[in-house]
C-alpha cells in the first residue's frame, strides 16, 4: 500500500489570521467619511455664497481675522470642499492615502473656519467640531475600514 501522507509537518491552514476583527468603531469611520462628504458639500456651498454674494455675511472683509476679499475666501472654501468630498469617498473605500489626506484636509478645514469665524460664527463652530470628530475617528480607528 502506498503512503498518502505528506512528508511536511502538519500545519493548520483552516484559518488565516488577518489581524484583529473590525470592531464597532468601524461605524465611526463610516460616519467620519459620510460627514466629510456632507461637510465638503456644505463647504463648497459656503464658497459659492462667498463668491457670488458678498453681502450675505454679517461682517465686512476688514472684520475677518485675515483681511482678504470674500471672493478669495469663496474659492478657498470651494476648493477645500471639493477636496474633502473626494477624500471622504476614498476613506469610505478604505484607502490609506485618502485617510491621510482626509486628516490633513480636516485640519485645514478647522483652521480655515477658525479664521472665518467672524463672518459665520455658528456654522464655523459646528464645522470645527465635526472636523475634530473626523480627525479622531480617522486617526484612532481608520485602519479598521481597510479590513472590511
Amino acid at each position: 500500500m502506498a503512503d498518502t501522507r505528506s512528508s511536511r509537518p502538519g500545519v493548520d491552514t483552516s484559518r488565516v489570521d488577518y489581524g484583529p476583527e473590525p470592531t464597532g468603531w468601524t461605524g465611526w469611520v463610516a460616519f467620519a467619511s459620510t460627514m466629510m462628504i456632507l461637510l465638503g458639500t456644505f463647504q463648497a456651498i459656503e464658497g459659492f455664497v462667498a463668491i457670488f454674494d458678498d453681502g450675505y455675511y454679517g461682517v465686512t472683509e476688514s472684520g475677518l481675522v485675515i483681511n482678504v476679499d470674500y471672493t478669495v475666501w469663496g474659492w478657498t472654501h470651494l476648493l477645500l470642499g471639493v477636496l474633502i468630498v473626494i477624500a471622504g469617498i476614498g476613506v469610505l473605500a478604505g484607502n490609506l492615502a485618502a485617510r491621510t489626506v482626509a486628516v490633513l484636509l480636516a485640519g485645514l478645514s478647522a483652521i480655515a473656519n477658525l479664521l472665518f469665524i467672524a463672518a459665520y460664527p455658528v456654522w464655523s463652530i459646528i464645522v470645527i467640531t465635526v472636523d475634530i470628530l473626523v480627525i479622531y475617528a480617522l486617526t484612532v480607528h481608520g485602519r479598521e475600514m481597510k479590513r472590511l
